[in-house]
């Protein structure tokens, strides 16, 4: 007799990474957008390599700190209002727990069952964990979802250092003449391959997320480029 082995779920979701990957792209997307473009403009004015190294290490490291306490402020906001909401669950379950029985009955019916599966759904769910019930079924929330401010700020900060040292790595290699255009070159192609890779990893289309990514990067380094050479010639 064959004996049937049980294998664990291993599915992997792209929602469970939607967190820190969000962060992630973002901040290095940023990283290299706005570093890249502030070297450009820099660059363009005719600047030395030096003053425009001590413009980009200023860039990268202003960007970081500011990534990082933007995303920790937004995503407590989040965390508060999310804390909010289940503070106000919890004082509903206790001061009216058959109104709130009737709320996840209605949420089962709504989403195909019959309304005596829907009541025994709804008493067994509530009888094991009556809060995740509905914070999970009402509000929406879950451990995968539930806003982590500390992850998001270390995540941005991490992400967008990254993303902002490659285009001062091209300064240091790139002869100086030739500064604004290897960095912008090379800066383009960095967009497209981080579009690339987060179109991977979250599981979107990839051809859409490079496209994106690299036209809104051309446009910003076009503009500093042009702010640059109009500032260089009017000194």
């Amino acid at each position: 007799m064959t004996r049937l082995r049980s294998h664990p779920h291993t599915e992997h979701h792209a929602v469970k990474r939607i967190g820190w990957l969000r962060a992630a792209v973002l901040g290095a997307n940023d990283g290299i957008v706005s570093t890249a473009s502030l070297i450009v403009g820099v660059a363009a004015s005719g600047a030395g390599q030096q003053a425009i190294l001590v413009a980009g290490t200023a860039g990268l490291v202003a960007g970081a700190l500011s990534m990082a306490a933007g995303e920790y402020v937004s995503v407590s906001s989040q965390l508060d209002a999310e804390r909010a909401d289940l503070d106000l669950e919890r004082a509903e379950l206790r001061d009216e727990p058959e109104r709130e029985r009737e709320e996840l009955v209605n949420i089962y019916i709504g989403r195909g069952l019959d309304s005596g599966l829907a009541g025994q759904v709804a008493d067994q769910l509530t009888t094991k964990d009556a809060l995740g019930a509905h914070a999970r079924d009402e509000l929406g929330l879950s451990e995968m979802t539930t806003a982590k401010p500390l992850t998001a700020a270390i995540s941005s900060a991490a992400a967008f250092s990254v993303g902002a040292i490659l285009p001062l790595v091209v300064v240091i290699a790139a002869p100086e003449v030739w500064t604004a255009w290897a960095v912008s070159i090379a800066s383009v192609a960095f967009l497209a391959l981080l579009g690339a890779l987060g179109a991977r990893a979250g599981g979107a289309n990839m051809a859409t997320s490079v496209l994106r990514v690299t036209l809104l990067g051309v446009a910003a380094l076009a503009v500093t480029a042009g702010i640059g050479r109009l500032f260089g010639a009017v000194v």
